[in-house]
């Protein structure tokens, strides 16, 4: 960020009223948290943990998935109250009722699910709930555009501030948010995944934008499974595990190998080799220049039994778009689909299904899950047909079945009954997966697989995508994450504007050659 851009950020009125008298230096104590306890049915969230985040500095928030760190961001954030223990904002005990309370109080958070309404302009999203007025009491709509624009162009978007919510993808939403962040000015800015779905330029905005944050002595918390991005950009790291601190550490006292052994409990290791199967030679899944008008165009890729593809390509390439379309929720203007050489590139996702091709999806919530049903009614939704008996649907039966996917699958809490959307990211994961891999396909797309996931339940997705492949599944993945697409492919194919632009084999693939080809479009 500019230090002239950012210089034009003001805080709201509210803020500043609670900030009177109150100014802040660098490594003053802006948050803190001592002994905080919470407990679910049958489960300790927390268990006496302390934190605290100092003015002027990046404080990582590391674990597992369940380990606590949602948790701990509700309490923070006035959504949960705590059962025992205590909150200080600017060394003074708070007991926020609401989340409201908490962002009067000066606490922003971005969460990884986004707080948007799909059908209001980035503008009134932007202001949502702190709208400018004009004299006569009404919105002035010329101000909320013109402070939206400049709020926007801090994040780097080039957008409209009419544009609907709804025609944005991913990454942009998720910018947008931060830019509803910057426009509270908060205390303390909680981020939870916040470059799960942006591109590589996008992040290193990103980064700039929490530097000079810093500057103007902001405390954040930093909520991250990418470990790479710790370095360089983090002053202190805190894990926890099973709702304990594991301890804080200064960053530059600590390497990846000692984070992922605080966070798993165990040395960090490989997950498991590349390859688990000789593919056939035959492909099963084929694609002759297929193409969507504005999305992507001329693909023609093969998928063989046995073989785990990755396409890869930054925000906007048309990856999900193609995945979409091999399912069958989207339909292609140009070229053909094969399955096992027959063409089937007509018909709707129940065709699909029936052909033996599944889509886990990027959206997991929104399109891979019933937040509001129990596990049990998630995992049997594909198969239902198998649970009917005499006497109608049996839920013995859709519970023994889920009960076998969960312990197969290692889901948390290992209780059929407990809601999908009560579940850490990981885990809403890992019950998607078991919805699917109920059913007999042989065609499995990923998109994005990992994306807000912690490091152990990473390599055991990683493994079954491996599992996939070794039983003779055809597997396509999209994916943005170097480290997956190095870790799982067996090819690997670069999409960029819509085209793939070049192939690599996945024992040979360097990550500098598929930088090179995503950005660019060729490898010198």
């Amino acid at each position: 960020m500019e230090r002239s851009q950012a210089a034009n950020l003001r805080m709201t009125p509210d803020l500043e009223a609670n900030s009177a008298g109150v100014e802040l230096r660098a490594g003053d104590d802006v948050l803190s948290v001592r002994g905080l306890r919470k407990t679910f049915p049958g489960v300790v969230a927390l268990d006496g943990v302390d934190f605290d985040v100092r003015a002027g500095e990046v404080h990582a928030l590391l674990g597992a998935n369940g380990a606590g760190k949602s948790t701990l961001i509700k309490l923070v954030a006035g959504l949960y109250l705590p059962d025992a223990g205590e909150i200080n904002l600017l060394d003074r005990p708070v007991n926020f009722m609401s989340a409201a309370a908490a962002m009067a109080g000066g606490v922003s958070v971005i969460y990884q699910d986004f707080a948007l309404i799909p059908y209001l302009t980035v503008a009134e999203n932007i202001f949502l709930g702190a709208e400018i007025l004009n004299p006569f009491g009404l919105v002035d709509w010329t101000a909320t555009h013109r402070k939206a624009r400049r709020l926007l162009d801090l994040v780097g978007c080039d957008f409209s501030t009419e544009t609907l919510v709804s025609e944005l993808g991913t990454g942009q939403r998720q910018l947008v948010e931060v830019a509803k962040a910057l426009r509270r000015e908060a205390r303390v800015l909680i981020l939870d995944e916040p470059t799960a779905s942006l591109s590589q330029g996008e992040s290193a905005r990103l980064f700039g934008l929490i530097r000079e944050l810093k500057r103007k002595a902001v405390g954040i918390v930093y909520v991250s499974h990418r470990l790479d991005e710790i370095t360089g950009l983090v002053d202190r790291v805190t894990v926890l595990r099973d709702g304990r601190s594991m301890g804080t550490f200064l960053a530059a006292d600590i390497d990846r190998r000692k984070i992922v052994s605080l966070i798993t409990g165990h040395d960090a290791s490989p997950s498991g080799s590349r390859r688990s199967a000789k593919p056939v030679e035959t492909p099963l899944l084929t694609t002759r220049r297929l193409g969507r008008e504005g999305e992507f165009e001329d693909v023609s890729i093969d998928v063989r039994r046995g073989e785990v593809v990755v396409v890869t390509g930054l925000v906007g390439s048309g990856r999900t778009e193609l995945l979409e379309t091999l399912f069958r929720a989207r339909h292609a203007d140009k070229g053909e689909i094969l399955l096992d050489g027959r063409k089937c590139d007509h018909g709707s996702v129940r065709d699909a299904i029936r052909d033996g091709i599944v889509l886990i999806p990027e959206d997991r919530r929104g399109h891979g899950l019933c937040m509001i049903l129990p596990m049990y009614e998630n995992i049997a939704m594909a198969v239902l047909r198998r649970f009917f008996g005499s006497l109608g649907l049996s839920r013995s039966s859709q519970i023994e079945h889920a009960d076998t996917m969960i312990r197969a699958l290692n889901i948390r809490p290992a209780d059929a009954h407990v809601e999908a959307g009560t579940l850490s990211g990981g885990n809403q994961q890992k019950v998607v997966l078991a919805k699917w891999l109920s059913t007999d396909a042989n065609v499995f797309l990923f998109d994005e697989p990992t994306q807000g996931v912690d490091v152990g339940a990473k390599n055991e997705i990683h493994d079954i995508v491996r599992n996939l492949a070794a039983r003779g599944k055809a597997v396509l993945i999209a994916s943005s994450d170097l480290e997956e697409v190095l870790a799982v492919a067996d090819r690997v194919l670069a999409m960029r504007h819509g085209r793939i632009v070049a192939e690599f084999s996945g024992s040979a693939v360097k990550a500098s050659d598929l930088v090179e080809a995503i950005t660019h479009g060729s490898v010198s």
